[in-house]
């Protein structure tokens, strides 16, 4: 009988433990088990430099959802980037969608200004309104090389 009460209590504890991985691997991945708490927008730049899939959505500084997937669109010569973004967050169609740099190790974040003029967007509409990032390394060897020029105010 006593065997029998030890093993229960090990089979419990085992048990308990692989709810516990579980339920923290479904919250460290980011991962939603009982439905869509996010929905997905795309918008076309010029280039993306070095943005990924898993790099953050921000809005004022906050963040509000993920890069999922970033293509090439050949006929419109664009990269896409489709993102999600938190149901409680309204992207208007007069947004502007730009990519900036977190840091001194230069992460890439997609920043999105909402608007609110326009009407909002559904899930897999476009943002039209981008801006190309800013390209550091060839502004430091412009500025290296002497290939910038003064402005004469």
């Amino acid at each position: 009988m006593k065997k029998f009460a030890k093993e229960s209590w090990v089979g419990l504890f085992m048990t308990v433990g692989l709810i516990c991985v579980v339920y923290l691997a479904v919250r460290l991945g980011d991962v939603s088990l009982w439905g869509q708490d996010s929905y997905t927008l795309q918008a076309g730049f010029s280039g993306i430099s070095s943005l990924r899939p898993g790099n953050p959505v921000t809005m004022m500084g906050i963040d509000i959802g993920q890069v999922t997937a970033v293509r090439i669109d050949q006929e419109k010569g664009q990269a896409v980037v489709r993102f999600r973004v938190d149901n409680a967050i309204r992207v208007y169609s007069d947004a502007i969608a730009s990519i900036k740099t977190r840091g001194l190790l230069g992460e890439r974040y997609l920043a999105i200004d909402a608007g609110g003029g326009g009407t909002p967007l559904k899930p897999g509409d476009t943002i039209w309104d981008t801006e190309a990032p800013v390209d550091l390394t060839e502004m430091i060897g412009k500025y290296a090389f002497g290939t910038v020029k003064d402005d004469p105010l």
